[in-house]
């Protein structure tokens, strides 16, 4: 059964359907080989209705609003300005400013896909202008925007929050330190390709020029500063605090800034209503099909085929990491976390590992898996808006998937990477 529906994915996804078609035909395909008919249809419709039921998931539209607005608005060039002018001008600093930029909107909007648009049709063209190649520089964009699925608050973790039941608050602050050491590694390979490349510097801003910058970006800083200390400190949870997210990023764009006005309403209601759309079909049909595959005990299955009762704790995250990778290498990250992690949560619940230290170690290889050929969604939105070719986007990419399978091989080792600002918080 599990390579029927496999087999259907796989033909499916090579015929060009969108991700939602081959999952809901595997989904279906794999309960009519067990119950025979449409007989009992209404229980695989109240597993689909179940899935979208938790309240939590209420901050993904939210989150995804959110950043729309900061994306049309002027939020994100700001954070971008403050960025480059304090380290523009060392070498390789307006590399290390796209890097940074991306982490910032990060954790601003919590998509990968958001902070490509965001980030990337910004700096792409001074890229190319400093010198950096395309290759670089689309590289450089796409990996850094993985950094957004770490940066709280992150729409990955949130679903996996939700199908593994593990503290969401928890997984946004274990999340941060990982985040950070990606940004170091990324910061000094553009220092190194700068100066083996004789990229030039550029200008170096002035103090005053400083201060100009960074108070026009005191408004957007607030973003990370209300998400982080409003649940930390216990103001509202991760779902209220997207809702905060959603009004303080109103207030910004519609009113202080006026970059927005009563036309784009409509058109930013109906872009975040699509992705939600197509987000919750994906969520509501994944629970279905986890509920199918757990019925049919695929998962002790595959997982005593493996081996994996045999391994310890660290084996089992060594397993967990390439599964996800190469999942996400093919297929979209949430469909991923919401197939493969009913799969592992027997093997998890059995080595006692820490829920939280899975999450992040999780969504580092989903946010991997996403730029990484043949077809990471990054990739693809890349193609898209820079109206470049597939091979001249991912031609650069080794160095720094090389870099981020380090980061994960560094996080499998040393849990406390993750962990020691969640047990600061909830110690």
């Amino acid at each position: 059964m599990a390579l029927t529906l496999m087999f259907i994915m796989i033909v499916l996804l090579v015929l060009g359907f969108p991700m939602m078609i081959p999952l809901t035909a595997a989904a279906l395909t794999g309960f009519y080989m067990m119950f025979g008919g449409v007989g009992q249809m209404d229980t695989f419709i109240q597993q689909v209705l179940g899935g979208i039921r938790p309240a939590s998931l209420i901050a993904v539209p939210m989150f995804i609003l959110a950043a729309d607005i900061m994306t049309r608005g002027q939020s994100a060039s700001r954070l971008i300005d403050m960025v480059m002018t304090f380290i523009g001008h060392i070498r390789g600093g307006l590399a290390i400013s796209t890097a940074t930029s991306c982490t910032l909107f990060g954790a601003v909007s919590g998509s990968t896909q958001a902070t490509v648009v965001a980030v990337g049709s910004a700096l792409r063209p001074k890229l190319l202008r400093a010198g950096y190649s395309d290759s670089f520089s689309l590289a450089l964009i796409i990996n850094s925007s993985d950094i957004a699925f770490l940066i709280p608050p992150s729409i990955g973790m949130i679903i996996y929050g939700v199908i593994s039941e593990t503290s969401i608050a928890e997984l946004f602050i274990a999340g941060i330190g990982p985040g950070l050491m990606i940004l170091c590694f990324f910061s000094l390979y553009c220092l190194y390709y700068a100066t083996v490349n004789k990229v030039p510097t550029e200008p170096k801003a002035t103090w005053k020029e400083r201060m100009q910058a960074t108070r026009k970006a005191l408004w957007p800083l607030m973003f990370p500063l209300i998400i982080v200390g409003g649940i930390y400190g216990g103001v509202f949870s991760p779902t209220e605090a997207a809702a905060v997210c959603v009004l303080y990023a109103m207030i910004l764009e519609f009113g202080v800034f006026r970059s927005l006005n009563s036309r784009d309403v409509f058109t930013i209601a109906r872009s975040t209503g699509l992705i939600t759309a197509v987000v919750f079909i994906l969520v509501g049909v994944g629970n279905g099909f986890s509920w199918i595959i757990s019925f049919a005990q695929i998962p002790q299955t595959i997982l005593e085929a493996v081996g994996i009762s045999q391994m310890g704790p660290m084996g089992v995250l060594a397993s967990i990491s390439i599964a996800f990778f190469v999942a996400c290498m093919f297929v979209d990250p949430i469909v991923v976390i919401l197939v493969l992690t009913p799969i592992f949560a027997p093997a998890i619940e059995a080595t006692s590992l820490d829920p939280v230290h899975v999450g992040i170690v999780i969504t580092l290889q989903v946010a991997i898996g996403s730029a990484t050929p043949p077809f990471g969604c990054d990739i693809f939105t890349a193609i898209a808006i820079f109206k470049k070719p597939y091979w001249e986007v991912i031609r650069g990419t080794g160095p720094f998937i090389a870099m981020l399978l380090l980061s994960a091989a560094l996080l499998v080792m040393f849990p406390q990477i993750a962990l020691f600002l969640r047990d600061i918080a909830f110690g």
